[in-house]
């Protein structure tokens, strides 16, 4: 079998996890909703009260990505490397949902939380509510499944665009946090900064 398709036991997997995940973030103490008290489908601001508060934001692309990162590496084990056994593929769903799962539950910390804010274009970060880590599951959910049902060509170029596309507006994505994370580069925090709107 040359695609990750999950079958129903795989599906219910996946969505303990993400209900597991959830739990977790609640026993942290993270908000339910926005603190503000109403749920918006998109919300635009990087540096508000708002950011990482509601269902989409400018972040969701780095999430959907995520899942079509997670698809690739789960047909490298399960598909290319064989790894598992000949039914293994039918876990690539659930292995996707824990990594993206694990990320959120370690986003919220107060130690990633407050590298965040000390070094990527995320000052204001407080954490996610749990609303957005919920959708962010949901979101690298539709990424996986995108990179199962497209040709590898337009999943990538579709990776590449949301990238270009948030990197343009908003002067952030998936590489420019992770490489802020990682390794922060002044030349990236100063032109970061220089595009935040007072």
């Amino acid at each position: 079998m040359g695609a990750l398709i999950p079958n129903r036991r795989t599906v219910i997997v996946s969505l303990a996890i993400a209900a597991v995940t959830i739990v977790i973030l609640l026993a942290m103490g993270r908000t339910p909703i926005c603190e503000c008290g109403y749920i918006k489908l998109w919300h635009g601001q990087i540096n508000d009260a708002g950011n990482s508060q509601h269902i989409t934001d400018w972040y969701t692309p780095s999430h959907i990505i995520h899942g079509m990162i997670f698809y690739a590496f789960g047909w490298w084990m399960f598909v290319k490397r064989g790894w598992g056994g000949a039914d293994a593929f039918r876990w690539g769903l659930p292995l996707a949902v824990l990594l993206e799962g694990a990320w959120e539950v370690l986003e919220n910390t107060p130690m990633v939380i407050n590298r965040f804010r000390s070094v990527t274009a995320n000052f204001g970060y407080t954490g996610d509510s749990v609303l957005n880590s919920g959708a962010d599951l949901m979101w690298m959910s539709f990424g996986f499944w995108l990179a199962l049902r497209l040709p590898v060509k337009v999943t990538v170029a579709l990776a590449i665009i949301g990238e270009l596309v948030a990197g343009y507006v908003v002067r952030d994505n998936l590489t420019f946090n992770v490489i802020m994370l990682v390794y922060p580069i002044e030349a990236i925090a100063e032109w970061q900064a220089a595009g935040v709107v007072a």
